[in-house]
């Protein structure tokens, strides 16, 4: 029995002085690397935060892969020194790594059209757009969807792919914003008179503008009507309600004026035998 103990106590020192050395090395090295990994990720974050260019949620995600690499570099070298081939172990982590990139290849092309957004940001939260098929408030832009919310407060979830593979309408880009009212006027009216009382309407209104100088102009000789355009600028938050409210006013101030906005209608020649 005791020589039994002593043979098994005799080789675990073997193992200890064969391998200590190399198990204190992978220690030291395992912290060293951790060490590393996270001052590498601080790094990364400090550099990426400096740029207004770079969403937050993008600096966390690139900042997080540099952390996982270093750490896998430091396995890698950990495992070498005890002598395993890592060539091999690369060789099947790229194997793995096709093939569930080929099963993923959808969501992986969402990650990465989530980083083209968030480095080009043709637009950011806030924004209102027309991208995809579909117009909304722009909520939130992550790695796999780009959230919108309707006019009416309705979520809409967009995969980034379908996003930046299409074009997009930024309607808050920019500061001003033009705000188009067609109306309509009869043949039988003064079209100068209606001119005149369509700018001034406009010239009362605050929100309008004075450069870019509104306009008024005839744009089409209709069936039923004399149809003019009127073409004013305004801030960008301003549209809609400045928009709904020029075509109230004007429609009010046609009336007062006695000029009519004539229903649709046809001349029908009556011929008889």
């Amino acid at each position: 029995m005791e020589s039994s103990t002593r043979e098994v106590w005799d080789h675990v020192i073997d193992l200890i002085i064969t391998y200590g050395i190399d198990v204190v090395g992978a220690i030291v090295m395992l912290i060293v690397g951790w060490i590393i990994a996270g001052w590498a990720r601080g790094a990364t974050r400090r550099m990426l935060a400096k740029s207004d260019q770079i969403d937050k949620t993008l600096t966390d995600f690139l900042a997080s892969l540099v952390r996982y690499l270093v750490i896998i570099i430091t396995v890698m070298a950990v495992l070498s020194q005890f002598g395993v081939q890592t060539a091999s172990l690369i060789a099947v982590f790229g194997a793995a790594s096709l093939a569930i990139g080929l099963a993923l290849q959808g969501t992986l092309s969402n990650v990465a059209a989530g980083v083209m957004l968030m480095i080009f940001r043709p637009f950011k939260a806030g924004d209102f757009v027309d991208v995809a098929g579909v117009a909304g408030t722009v909520k939130s832009i992550t790695l796999f969807v780009t959230e919108l919310a309707t006019p009416d407060n309705v979520q809409i979830l967009v995969p980034n792919a379908q996003v930046w593979g299409a074009a997009v309408k930024n309607f808050s880009h920019h500061d001003t914003r033009r705000v188009d009212v067609a109306v309509g006027i009869a043949y039988e009216d003064d079209i100068d008179k209606a001119m005149a009382a369509i700018l001034d309407v406009t010239g009362a209104d605050e929100r309008v503008h004075a450069e870019p100088a509104g306009m008024v102009a005839v744009t089409e000789l209709a069936d039923s009507s004399v149809n003019l355009a009127v073409r004013v600028w305004c801030d960008a938050g301003n549209y809609w309600p400045l928009k709904f409210d020029l075509t109230k006013t004007i429609k009010e101030r046609l009336d007062a004026e006695n000029i009519s906005i004539p229903y649709p209608q046809r001349t029908v020649h009556m011929v008889q035998s």
